[in-house]
């Protein structure tokens, strides 16, 4: 057993060895592939990226009818309604904003999102 060297199997040497790394870098890649678009895998940034915008839905969903019911509820709601009526469509976010029925305790600003919620939801009540 002394002086004798060992040698790599066959499969390992010259061509063998290019075809090997090749299907391993192929192989690597076509997982990749198939991970990311079809199985569902997704990196870090995606995953936030994506919860934010659900929990964002989520306020919206819960915060609007609130804010529905804080506009109706104000002592001129009736003048209210019928200035939103008349208010542009692209105004009426800023309206519902400035009135401060989408503002809430503890709220240090508007969540804007349920600002135009509230105000297409009462567009809804109001025609």
């Amino acid at each position: 057993m002394e002086g004798k060297k060992m040698e790599f199997p066959e499969m390992l040497k010259g061509d063998s060895l290019t075809r090997i790394i090749q299907g391993t870098v192929f192989g690597f890649m076509l997982t990749a592939f198939i991970g990311f678009n079809y199985a569902g895998w997704t990196l870090e940034a995606t995953a936030e990226k994506v919860a934010n915008e659900k929990v964002q839905a989520a306020i919206i969903a819960a915060l609007t009818p609130i804010c529905v019911e804080k506009f109706k509820a104000s002592t001129d709601a009736k003048e209210s309604a019928e200035k939103l009526k008349a208010t542009e469509n692209w105004k009426r976010e800023k309206f519902i904003e400035l009135g401060g029925w989408a503002t809430f305790a503890g709220a240090d600003k508007v969540n804007l999102g349920v600002a135009g919620a509230c105000a297409k939801a009462l567009q809804v009540v109001n025609n």
